[in-house]
């Protein structure tokens, strides 16, 4: 019996590759556009914490560097207290994301599963509140906090801060919560689970790419804050965050641009490593809340 080698085989023709539709190739441009230009001031603040101090005061900006230099990074770590700054920055950021998370999952499921009085109006007033600016509740919350003995503590940045974030993470979750089927409650209750277990051991897994997505906002918000930092902080300069830490490089007589921008740089890191992190479930969540 005679085999057929893979020459003897009839070959199937290839398959040409498609062209690429013009509204597709339009829209990649546009996507790499737009990306460069968010990304452009990233670039140049990196840029600029690696120039030395002459091209940086230089009138002749020019997008690269031929000698760069880490002078600007080391004047950042040897400040003084910079380590604490860190630290109480992470603090108030990682309490905020846990404390307005649990609250916020909390609240979701009571305003989807329950049928109480003045529900309408609660989720209304979520809204409202959305709508305010933090600017024009600064000296409001001032007083507030100088009455409850709070200032010069980070609990004055924290408290404030997971109030900001509870309306936006509530109106998110409650379409992660809703989206969960009624029926998966009711076989859970059947099945002998409390309204504890099912909470924890059920609902809190399926919305859990909505809380990471409104934990990242949270994140952003309360790492980047420098108006309260500097209302509420006003002497004791071992609560300082971050934000307040970029003050030392802003004199009198001449700014430190390297510093400000090298320390810029650190700041950033924190939430870029925040992000890549949680981008998987980031855009499970993000997708989720634009599919409900």
């Amino acid at each position: 019996m005679i085999r057929a080698t893979p020459a003897d085989r009839p070959r199937r023709p290839r398959r040409l590759p498609r062209p690429r539709h013009p509204r597709r190739l339009a829209a990649e441009a546009t996507a790499l556009l737009v990306a460069a230009v968010v990304a452009f001031p990233l670039y140049w603040m990196v840029l600029s914490a690696v120039k030395p101090a002459g091209e940086i005061q230089s009138t002749d900006a020019r997008p690269w560097t031929l000698s760069p230099n880490l002078d600007s990074f080391r004047r950042v770590f040897e400040q003084q207290d910079f380590g604490r700054y860190f630290l109480n920055s992470l603090l108030v950021a990682g309490t905020v994301v846990l404390a307005s998370g649990l609250i916020a999952f909390l609240a979701a499921t009571a305003v989807t599963r329950f049928r109480f009085r003045f529900r309408t109006t609660l989720l209304v007033m979520f809204l409202v509140a959305q709508m305010v600016p933090i600017e024009a509740l600064t000296i409001p919350l001032f007083f507030l906090m100088r009455d409850l003995g709070r200032l010069n503590t980070l609990g004055s940045l924290i408290l404030p801060h997971i109030a900001f974030s509870l309306p936006f993470a509530i109106w998110m979750l409650r379409g992660f919560v809703r989206a969960v089927p009624e029926s998966l409650e009711e076989a859970a209750y059947l099945d002998g689970a409390s309204r504890a277990r099912f909470l924890w051991q059920i609902l809190f897994p399926l919305v859990l790419p909505g809380l990471v997505a409104t934990s990242v906002f949270s994140f952003i918000s309360t790492w980047n804050d420098f108006l309260f930092a500097k209302s509420f902080l006003i002497s004791d300069t071992s609560q300082s965050t971050l934000p307040m830490a970029l003050l030392v490089f802003f004199k009198p007589d001449e700014n430190d641009w390297g510093g400000i921008m090298a320390a810029s740089t650190v700041m950033t890191v924190p939430v870029l490593v925040f992000f890549v992190l949680v981008q998987r479930r980031l855009v499970s969540g993000l997708g989720g809340a634009v599919k409900d």
